[in-house]
């Protein structure tokens, strides 16, 4: 079985290089990843400002002892390009208005008095006092935003600052996901005796689209070798990514590994040591003139497709966008209560994490089965237990990836 570090290594690896280019109006940027440098064109800020409101003056004239009395002449507001300062004056000015020409400083309003025409200052101001300077945030030519970069609010906003109305970004990954098993069914639908109500679609379909793909379910696939077969084939004609639920295992009904093994699919891995979700695989199937498709097989048990999807599959269609980060780290949490553990295989237990006066605490929840969709429902983070660990006391700190950061 391969460690877990090894695995996440390789599937990241299968997502490079990164799918084409395309570019997107801004408003639609949020949650796309960049294919390009976005170079900043001008100076930001692209002239001095004021960042107060007060008065406009010029350091060189406060010469000799205060209180030191200016004409006002004048005033600069937002929008206008103001008339230069004479020698021996003062001009009004609103925060976010230009400094004018010969002006080296702003003193706010709360420190001057004003008396008609004529505004009186007691303290000597600094240069740049209360002023923004061209180019003080970005100077022309240098790099905004690099590559790689997932778009959040913030790098909108920049991006929109340098007046850019479109940006390239990585195209989105198709997924296909197909779930195998003669037990499922459509939830609503009518009952039947071993029958269930299929849920792993749903949550990985929520994930993936979360991580920024296109993602849609394929119907669902009875345990027959052919139909398998050519719902396979299918899927791998049409998406960049097949996701199959359950049947990876190797057991006598357990038809996805050959099956896929059947359709052209190369597999490269099936077991990873971790729990929950030991049977998984990863694949990819060369298409000519195009790229190769890749498959990633989880295990049917809800908890462990979630838990496996998250860890690799997530990763995995990050790297296709050419995310510099598509693994997140962990974060560090103490314990408030302990966990056995079996050595063996490293372990990510469902826990509820929460920031607290003394720091983040972690607890593990109590139910740790690989079907229970209950405990994934009630947490909000895994713990990592180590492969050669006894089990995690109370008061330990241990690493705790989040659910978010899962796309969970």
């Amino acid at each position: 079985m391969l460690r877990f570090e090894d695995a996440l290594a390789r599937i990241i690896a299968f997502g490079a290089p990164a799918l084409s280019a395309e570019s997107v109006a801004l408003d639609d940027a949020a949650g796309r990843v960049l294919a390009d440098d976005v170079v900043s064109p001008v100076d930001l800020p692209g002239f001095d400002y004021s960042t107060m409101d007060g008065y406009a003056v010029a350091t060189r004239d406060f010469d000799g002892p205060a209180p030191f009395h200016f004409p006002v002449r004048d005033e600069s507001k937002t929008g206008k390009v103001p008339e230069p300062l004479a020698r021996g004056t003062t001009m009004r000015i609103f925060t976010g208005a230009a400094i004018p020409e010969g002006a080296d400083a702003v003193v706010m309003q709360e420190n001057v008095t004003r008396d008609g025409d004529f505004a009186t200052f007691q303290v000597v101001p600094r240069v740049h006092q209360s002023t923004r300077r061209r180019g003080e945030d970005l100077a022309a030519g240098a790099i905004a935003l690099r590559k790689g970069t997932r778009l959040a609010a913030p790098h909108v906003a920049l991006a929109a600052s340098l007046d850019r109305a479109t940006l390239s970004v990585a195209r989105k990954p198709v997924v296909a996901i197909v779930a195998t098993g003669d037990e499922l069914r459509i939830p609503g639908s009518a009952p039947r005796p071993g029958t269930i109500a299929e849920s792993n679609t749903f949550a990985l379909r929520a994930m993936a689209r979360r991580a920024g793909a296109i993602a849609e379910a394929r119907p669902y696939v009875r345990d027959d070798r052919a139909e398998t077969e050519r719902a396979f084939a299918a899927a791998l004609e049409e998406a960049d990514v097949v996701v199959t639920i359950g049947g990876v295992s190797v057991g006598d009904h357990d038809l996805v590994r050959p099956a896929l093994e059947a359709v052209g699919v190369t597999l490269d891995f099936w077991r990873v040591a971790i729990k929950p979700g030991k049977p998984l695989a990863l694949g990819r199937k060369a298409r000519a003139g195009r790229r190769d498709v890749i498959v990633v097989g989880l295990p049917g048990n809800a908890a462990s497709a979630m838990v496996t999807f998250g860890l690799f599959g997530v990763p995995l269609l990050r790297a296709m966008q050419g995310d510099a980060a598509p693994f997140l780290p962990f974060v560090r949490a103490r314990t408030t209560r302990a966990l056995p553990h079996e050595p063996g295989r490293l372990e990510f237990a469902r826990a509820c994490i929460e920031a607290t006066p003394s720091g983040l605490r972690v607890t593990p929840l109590g139910n740790q089965a690989s079907g229970a969709v209950t405990s994934m429902a009630n947490a909000n983070a895994l713990v990592c237990v180590p492969l050669e660990s006894s089990g995690i006391a109370e008061e330990e700190d241990v690493d705790v990836v989040l659910f978010g950061d899962l796309s969970l």
